[in-house]
């Protein structure tokens, strides 16, 4: 592995794991769309800051960027509590507007230096290690993983300091305004952390990616957790897994490095759909079954309980009834039948069948919670 492979792969674990940590705040207050449009939105910013500074590696390009976040998340707020439209309509009628002076004046203003929609929208990881930061003499490493770590530096620090605050705002915001903690001064905090996370993250991946690595782990998280503490640390590992992941799916097929973390986020997100313990596809499937065999134990002791008080010719109590009487399928009715028989609800004596003590209880329980 060369110098340059390493390099990118630090890169890319660094912007993974800066855009998770906030994410998981964007997925909790269901906000992931914000993620979105502020990775658009602010590209105003950015060029408004350009042509104030006229230095494209200016940290008030970050200071724009930051800006224009907060004005996505001000005037989608105040376009929602109208209640004309929902938060998400607001959001689809805010960034498009934004995103859109700023690709224009990109355009007429901007054409001929690197600021392009292109760079914008996709990133180049593989010409990250050759953009350097050297102060004094002295080789920093690339710039976008200097950037890409202060920022995650920044919002660790952030998130630790207002755990306590920032949980009690998202899971309360109502509590957290009677006990003093100002929700909406966190609330743009995080939306600034948001949009600095992803400027910075941009020259780097791109919008794709970022949006990418702030849900995709996040989701993933979610779906594996309840607790808060460990959906950080889900999402930040599930993010370098994609990171790394993806980087090796690229090489061995020659193909874009971004492209392929953003599919590898996406087959992460698949595979916990599927397995998520409680939650998942498999979980609810089994679940499903579950309940279908338990109601159908309960159907076949009830049907045997009626019919005990009566005489022996009458008692319908073979399996065949079973098919007759409930419109079971014979396949079907001798598995229900034996699934009672292992659970020791009935007693199959030569074909004919006879509820235990657990079976008349079970029979019993279920006829008066109906």
């Amino acid at each position: 592995m060369t110098p340059e492979q390493i390099e990118i792969q630090l890169v890319a674990c660094a912007v993974a794991a800066a855009c998770a940590m906030p994410g998981v705040f964007l997925i909790l207050r269901k906000m992931a769309m914000m993620s979105d449009a502020i990775s658009h939105a602010i590209l105003p910013g950015i060029v408004l800051a350009f042509f104030a500074v006229g230095e494209l590696h200016s940290p008030w390009l970050i200071a724009g960027a930051a800006v224009a976040g907060l004005a996505t998340v001000v005037l989608v707020e105040s376009i929602s509590s109208t209640r004309l439209v929902k938060e998400d309509a607001a959001i689809g009628l805010v960034f498009p507007v934004l995103f859109s002076v700023g690709v224009l004046l990109i355009a007429k203003f901007a054409g001929d230096i690197h600021l392009d929609t292109d760079a914008v929208l996709t990133g180049e990881l593989a010409f990250a290690p050759f953009d350097r930061l050297t102060i004094g003499g002295v080789d920093f490493g690339p710039k976008s993983l200097v950037t890409m770590l202060t920022i995650g530096f920044v919002n660790a620090v952030f998130i630790a300091t207002f755990y306590k605050e920032l949980k009690l705002a998202t899971f309360d915001a109502g509590m957290a305004a009677s006990l003093g903690f100002a929700p909406v001064v966190l609330h743009y905090v995080l939306m600034a952390l948001v949009s600095i996370t992803a400027v910075g993250a941009f020259d780097a991946v791109g919008s794709i990616l970022v949006v990418a690595f702030m849900i995709g782990p996040p989701a993933c998280g979610y779906l594996l957790t309840d607790r808060l503490s460990t959906m950080m640390l889900i999402s930040v590992g599930f993010g370098l897994l994609s990171a790394i992941s993806g980087y090796w799916v690229a090489h061995a097929l020659d193909a874009s490095i971004a492209g392929c973390m953003a599919s590898a986020v996406g087959v992460l997100f698949l595979v916990t759909v599927a397995v998520a313990p409680g939650r998942g596809l498999l979980s609810v499937v089994r679940r499903q079954s579950r309940q279908r065999w338990a109601f159908a134990e309960k159907m076949l002791a009830i049907h045997l309980k009626q019919h005990e008080g009566l005489p022996e010719e009458a008692r319908e109590n073979r399996a065949a009834h079973l098919q007759e009487h409930l419109r079971w399928e014979a396949e079907f009715a001798r598995s229900v039948v034996r699934r009672a028989v292992e659970d020791g609800f009935v007693e199959d004596d030569a074909g004919f069948l006879h509820l235990t003590k657990a079976g008349r209880v079970l029979a019993s329980e279920t006829v008066v919670d109906a």
